[in-house]
């Protein structure tokens, strides 16, 4: 019996050892492109634009607890998002990418929401690079201040913070408009 054990130890063995041969880029050129002495602080302002009402919303809420309703901070409350981010707060101004991800509303005492987000913009010297925020956003504070944990493309390797302002809010709807003005180190 141990002639066979010994056997499977060796396939797996030899399986795990030989190397792929059709990765999807070469990762040793990827890693020596990358200069990891200089980083590069980067701020970018942009607007972010929340939609919860209407025919055609930009963020749907997906779940909620049996007792969200009962709230008053609409605790348990979970939204999808896909919201547009423009240059100014006019919504038609020029798009620059798009807030992609969940909220939640975290917090029974105040309005607290837990944000997973990625900013992925579409246009200029940024476009098909993304920066992802995850951090509480006490929405109705006048300013908040959120981390920023990762990025792709130009903002790999990225880290800093998000200060956000909120331009406009329709309370009864819970329509928003957001200024971002974001610091970016990578």
């Amino acid at each position: 019996m141990a002639k066979p054990c010994i056997a499977l130890l060796v396939v797996i063995s030899v399986t795990v050892t030989i190397p792929r041969t059709t990765q999807s880029f070469d990762a040793e050129n990827w890693a020596t492109r990358l200069d990891a002495r200089k980083e590069t602080v980067t701020n970018i302002q942009f607007y972010f634009h929340d939609t919860v009402s209407g025919k055609s919303p930009s963020a749907i809420r997906v779940a909620q607890a049996t007792a969200t309703e009962k709230s008053p901070t609409l605790f348990g409350a979970l939204l999808m998002a896909d919201d547009p981010l423009t240059e100014t707060p006019d919504p038609k101004s020029k798009l620059l990418g798009r807030a992609q991800g969940l909220y939640g509303s975290a917090c029974q005492e105040e309005l607290g929401l837990i944000m997973v987000m990625n900013f992925g913009f579409t246009e200029g010297v940024y476009n098909g690079s993304s920066i992802s925020i995850l951090g509480k956003n006490s929405a109705l504070n006048p300013v908040r201040e959120m981390p920023i944990v990762g990025g792709t493309g130009l903002f790999r390797f990225a880290r800093g913070f998000a200060v956000a302002q909120t331009h406009w809010n329709d309370i009864t709807t819970g329509d928003a408009i957001v200024r971002y003005n974001v610091t970016v180190v990578h």
